[in-house]
C-alpha cells in the first residue's frame, strides 16, 4: 500500500467531529523508531502495541497484554495501521464511536530491529510481510528482546500473530508488569482514572 493510503483504514473507521484521537498522517523514518503499549479499555480490555515501520504505527491488539516470562505466547491479533502522532494518545474515544472506550499510554520508548537473514538485517517491514519480526525494546517499563510471528490462518479466517519475549537478561518469569503497573507512563492515570472522569 501506498505511503499516502496507509491510514485509509484507520481513517475510514472514525468520525473525527466526535472522537478525540489524531487524524494524522503518514510520517518519515527516523533514526531510532519508537514503539508503544497503550492500555484500551473497548468492547474488552487489551493492550495495543504498536511498532513505527512505513512512516505509521504498525498496530495488534493484545488481550492478556505483554509479558517478560519466554514462556508465554500472548495472542496478538493485527489492527489497521495508525499515525505517529497516535502514540502521543489518552483519552476517551465516545461512545458509538469505533474502539469506544478509555486510552492511556501504558508504556513508550525506541526499539532496534533484531531480525536478520544470512546475517543481514531484514528492514522492519519486510519482516512483517514475511511473518516474523524480532525487536529489541528499551521502554519504560519493557525491555529487551521480543518477537511477532504470524501464525497459520486457522477457524474463523483471522490473521493471528504470536507475541514472545526472548529468553535474554531482560527476561523475569516472575514481573508481571500488567498487573502491578496499570498507570500510565505519560500522565500517571489509569484507564479507570480516564472511565471516571468522562462519566
Amino acid at each position: 500500500m501506498a505511503r499516502s493510503d496507509a491510514l485509509g483504514r484507520y481513517r475510514s473507521k472514525r468520525d473525527f467531529a466526535r472522537t478525540p484521537e489524531p487524524k494524522g498522517r503518514a510520517g518519515r523514518r527516523r533514526k531510532a523508531p519508537r514503539f508503544v503499549i497503550q492500555k484500551h479499555d473497548a468492547t474488552s480490555l487489551h493492550y495495543d502495541f504498536r511498532l513505527e515501520a512505513g512512516g505509521v504505527l504498525k498496530s495488534w491488539a493484545i488481550p492478556k497484554g505483554p509479558s517478560t516470562n519466554p514462556r508465554d505466547k500472548r495472542l496478538a491479533m493485527p489492527t489497521e495501521d495508525h499515525p505517529l502522532e497516535y502514540g502521543r494518545f489518552e483519552g476517551v474515544i465516545p461512545e458509538g464511536e469505533y474502539g469506544a472506550g478509555p486510552v492511556i499510554v501504558w508504556d513508550r520508548g525506541t526499539y532496534r530491529n533484531l531480525t536478520t537473514r544470512d546475517g543481514d538485517e531484514v528492514p522492519v517491514e519486510q519482516a512483517l510481510e514475511h511473518g516474523h519480526v524480532k525487536v529489541w525494546l528499551e521502554g519504560e517499563k519493557l525491555s529487551g528482546g521480543y518477537a511477532l510471528t504470524r501464525t497459520p490462518i486457522g477457524g474463523g479466517g483471522r490473521e493471528k500473530w504470536l507475541l514472545v519475549k526472548l529468553a535474554d537478561d531482560a527476561a523475569d518469569a516472575r514481573r508481571n508488569p500488567v498487573r502491578t503497573q496499570p498507570e500510565s507512563v505519560l500522565s500517571g492515570r489509569t484507564v479507570e482514572d480516564l472511565a471516571a472522569g468522562a462519566g
